[in-house]
């Protein structure tokens, strides 16, 4: 689970080409009610510099405008009446070593994650024991194969956070 979130946040990360995952997640208000921007409208992005988005509903097309503003993707959209468009300029490098410092410390929470899962469980593999529900070999059994999956999941973790800062660090 910490690692699919993980990967979701890496995706809504820019990097140098435009990808629908760094805005279909942003909430708009749709009528009094926050709504992710994937729910109400298609997002394409036609090339490597360019997102398109095209909200079902005409009328929602200012409060998308407002919450873009207002995100952290420090980009300003293009309405045209219809449709928003989304020029994503080309990351300097300060840029990307900013955005890799952010990346470090995204894959650094999905690692706290991963291991706050494992104190969660050794916590109930403990009361069992005490509760006589499980052996003293049983339970060091179980602990070691959750140590291992733990130890799976964080080298999955630092696995996508180092392709994601490849990606970014990539002209």
């Amino acid at each position: 689970m910490a690692v699919e979130v993980l990967q979701r946040e890496l995706n809504s990360t820019r990097t140098g080409r435009a990808h629908p995952a760094l805005v279909e997640h942003i909430p708009i208000d749709y009528y009094g009610v926050s709504t992710p921007l994937n729910q109400l409208a298609t997002i394409t992005a036609p090339d490597a510099q360019l997102l398109v988005i095209q909200p079902w509903d005409k009328n929602v097309i200012p409060s998308v405008e407002k919450a873009i503003l207002q995100s952290s993707l420090n980009i300003m959209p293009n309405n045209d009446g219809t449709l928003i468009r989304l020029a994503l300029p080309h990351l300097t490098e300060e840029r990307r070593k900013e955005l890799v410092r952010l990346l470090r410390k995204r894959v650094e929470e999905g690692r706290v994650a991963a291991r706050n899962v494992r104190r969660d469980v050794l916590d109930k593999i403990r009361n069992q024991e005490k509760l006589k529900e499980l052996s003293q070999d049983e339970s060091r059994r179980v602990q070691d194969q959750l140590q291992k999956l733990t130890n799976l999941f964080v080298e999955q973790i630092d696995n996508t956070g180092r392709t994601k800062e490849s990606e970014v660090m990539s002209l």
